[in-house]
């Protein structure tokens, strides 16, 4: 089962990074300035990943696809790594939503 990791940056921000089983990072979030708004942002995953439409796919400028995951207002909550292909990225999109909703928390700030 995948697990969503809560950490602190360099510069004091809370971010968090939900893994595959495997421990493969799957998405990565903004800064949070506090804990409380990190976890609003984890419970946000968890909700809009089950509806393909808050899935953004975008192409990087070197051609890799990745994608955004939107809330229902329209702010990303969380970003992807960049993929080899976008049957990669379908996988990766396919793998949040699997993962998401179940996952536990980690703290490790």
């Amino acid at each position: 089962m995948g697990k969503f990791e809560i950490k602190t940056d360099k510069g004091g921000k809370f971010r968090f990074n939900l893994k595959a089983s495997n421990g493969q990072v799957i998405l990565s979030s903004q800064g949070y300035s506090s804990k409380a708004s990190c976890e609003n942002g984890i419970e946000s995953v968890r909700t809009n990943s089950q509806n393909d439409d808050h899935f953004e796919r975008l192409t990087a400028t070197d051609g890799s696809p990745y994608f955004n995951l939107k809330a229902s207002n329209g702010q990303v909550i969380g970003t992807s790594e960049m993929y080899s292909g976008n049957s990669a990225m379908e996988n990766g999109i396919a793998s949040v939503k699997t993962n998401a909703p179940k996952a536990e928390i980690e703290d490790n700030s």
